[in-house]
């Protein structure tokens, strides 16, 4: 035996590791057993197939020991289990070729081959076919119903044939029977929600249901004699010719492909081709039957684009607490320097930006959440036609002097349920992914119309049946081909370079629309410029606002002695900030750092009249819970909740919220409307 060297192990190694590296991404299980009934090479995959532990899986490992496994655990049936195992051993010493099928408890069907090895031995394949059996099971049903239908149709007229032979009324009564069974045979298949189609040696088309022929866009007579190239196109019969190849070798092959429509809608279909053999064996041409699985295809894209928002989401609702709470105490103390040097121009110069910036950090933040739908909307019936007329004052202003926008007319007032100010956002996001979309100029036109949404028109925008308001804005840019138009809502998706775009405009765009119950629609091509369009709920008419409340009514609460607050919050920083508000309205103020220490002063403190507290605190008792247990402690107590961060089922629900960061006036009218 020749001397090994370390390098030569170590080679070997990586190369056993490669190899096993290889065999583990194979999606069907292998085993590979030695002369003596022993594991030589597995992988991953049949592991998973079999449902076997990874420790029984080692070189050396004995054959017996996978059968005795599986026999105990019922997976060959009822019997002795050593007459089964000492079965199924006899049959692997023989190393001979063997196929079987076989039903696992858990219902699938696997497929095991094993092919002798030239010093004895097997290799063995492990394949799940549970899936093309299942649609084999679907097709020879099918198959067999209409056969059963012909096969009937055609015992009666031979009958009726025999019986009116002598007869020329007879004989005629005969030829209108049959004419009428093909006629009834041909409604059969042209109502089967299917395409039915057979083509020939030549790829040329003899027979086609009229669903598969109003699929490719032809009339049933049209489709006959044609290649099937003719008939769907370079781009389809790129992706199918492979299939009908092997098919016409006396392949059964099943696939899907997707074919563009008119309007540039896509449709997704998945076909199986049955070769149909002559009495020598020779494949004479090919049965086609296809199912539409375009709702099926959408339902899943839409299903991966709501996981995507959703984690989106929950990651933008951890960030908005603790960006708010930072927000909160910066903004307060830069309000609170300026208020105390207002006539220092240092101070101005420097404070005024800062305060300027953090406001706008508080309104990304507002728009993050509203993108990920966890920012409570403010929906009331808005009139479209004046919201868009003063969005078009504000593009006319800020887009450059080569984009010219249009707003097409309106018949009347049209009133929408939605938030005003999240409405504008979205519009003036399109509008400027518009005008990235156009650098050399080009024309901008917003147009709202009423809609009635049936079901085909409800299923682009992914939402029911109804009267909608549809909003567009469409320009004549660059446009987007089909692979961006799929991503162009998903999160941080962006074509633009990098610094130029964030990916979260139309994202946010799409957020907001599902929130408020409506949709979005991306029409687009290459060269074509885009249209983006949302729906949102139609109102019949103006709703009144309600009227102002007595805290509305009022400017603040002078002359009034102001009550005792207990402010709870466990940011020292934010605590001392909020504290510094309140003294400066008037109020007396003591804090606590969590809800226990608050019920404690409560019990100690008879004078208490308004609890402020954080929603989110430590110690196991948020800040509804605790203004819950003050209720019921002390009754006269007015509540109030503070957070960085709330969903609008929270809102809507127990004490009022007061959302971070906030200023002094809001707090002020926020206490007021408590005090009523």
């Amino acid at each position: 035996m020749p001397t090994q060297f370390p390098h030569d192990s170590l080679q070997t190694n990586c190369q056993q590791e490669f190899l096993q590296a290889g065999l583990d991404r194979v999606d069907q299980g292998l085993t590979v057993i030695d002369g003596n009934l022993r594991l030589v090479a597995w992988n991953d995959a049949f592991l998973r197939r079999l449902d076997f532990p990874e420790e029984m899986a080692f070189v050396g490992a004995p054959f017996e020991s996978f059968i005795r496994y599986n026999a105990e655990r019922g997976e060959y049936g009822p019997g002795d289990v050593e007459e089964l195992i000492a079965q199924r051993v006899r049959l692997a010493s023989s190393f001979a070729p063997h196929y079987t099928e076989r039903v696992r408890p858990d219902g699938h069907i696997l497929a095991v081959r094993g092919e002798p090895l030239p010093q004895n031995g097997f290799v063995t394949l492990y394949t799940d076919i549970t899936a093309s059996r299942r649609f084999e099971q679907q097709i020879q049903q099918q198959n067999a119903d209409l056969e059963g239908r012909v096969v009937q149709r055609t015992n009666e007229l031979n009958a009726a044939h025999e019986r009116l032979t002598m007869a020329d009324a007879a004989a005629q009564r005969i030829t209108t029977a049959l004419r009428c069974s093909e006629e009834n045979l041909r409604l059969i298949t042209d109502t089967v929600p299917a395409l039915i189609g057979y083509f020939d040696q030549q790829e040329i088309y003899r027979y086609a249901n009229k669903v598969y022929s109003d699929w490719f866009g032809f009339t049933k007579g049209e489709i006959l004699g044609r290649s099937i190239h003719d008939v769907v196109g370079d781009e389809v019969y790129a992706n199918v010719s492979t299939y009908v190849h092997q098919a016409l070798q006396g392949h059964r092959v099943s696939y899907e492909y997707a074919m563009r429509g008119p309007g540039g809608h896509v449709f997704y279909a998945r076909s199986e081709l049955v070769p149909e053999m002559d009495a020598n064996g020779r494949v004479i041409g090919c049965f086609v039957l296809s199912v539409n699985i375009t709702d099926l295809k959408n339902t899943q894209s839409a299903l991966v684009h709501a996981q995507k928002m959703e984690a989106v989401g929950q990651l933008t609702g951890g960030l908005a607490h603790d960006f708010n709470n930072l927000l909160t105490v910066v903004i307060g103390n830069l309000v609170i320097l300026h208020e105390r040097y207002p006539n220092d121009p240092d101070i101005g110069e420097f404070v005024v930006p800062a305060l300027n910036a953090s406001r706008r950090g508080a309104a990304l933040i507002k728009r993050l959440l509203a993108f990920a739908s966890k920012q409570p909307l403010a929906p009331r019936s808005v009139n479209i036609a004046d919201l868009v007329a003063d969005t078009m004052i504000l593009l006319k202003r800020t887009l450059p002097a080569h984009i010219t926008v249009t707003s097409t007319p309106m018949d009347g007032p049209l009133f929408a349920m939605t938030d005003a100010q999240q409405l504008e956002n979205a519009l003036l996001n399109l509008a400027l992914n518009s005008r990235d979309a156009m650098p050399d100029g080009g024309q901008l036109v917003i147009q709202a119309v009423l809609m009635q949404l049936d079901l085909t028109q409800a299923a682009d925008f992914d939402v029911a049946p109804g009267g909608y308001v549809a909003l567009s804005v469409s320009d004549t840019g660059a446009g987007m081909d089909a692979a961006t138009q799929a991503r162009a809502s998903d999160p941080f998706f962006t074509t633009k370079r990098f610094g130029l775009g964030s990916g979260l405009g139309l994202s946010m765009v799409y957020g907001f629309a599902k929130q408020s119950g409506g949709g979005i629609r991306i029409q687009s091509e290459i060269g074509e410029g885009c249209a983006v369009t949302i729906v949102l709920p139609y109102v019949c008419d103006h709703l009144e606002p309600d009227s102002l409340t007595g805290a509305q009514q009022r400017s603040g609460r002078h002359g009034a002695e102001h009550p005792l607050v207990l402010l709870v919050e466990d940011d020292p920083d934010v605590r001392r900030v909020i504290r510094l508000q309140l003294v400066h309205l008037g109020y007396p103020v003591i804090e606590a750092e969590h809800a226990a220490d608050a019920l404690l002063l409560l019990d100690s403190v008879p004078t208490v009249g308004i609890l402020i507290s954080d929603m989110v605190m430590p110690g196991g008792m948020d800040g509804r819970t605790l203004c819950r247990e003050a209720s019921l402690s002390a009754p006269d107590v007015k509540t109030l909740l503070i957070s960085g961060y709330a969903t609008s089922s929270e809102i809507a629900v127990g004490p009022p919220l007061l959302k971070k960061p906030f200023t002094t006036a809001e707090l002020q009218r926020a206490l007021d409307a408590l005090m009523s």
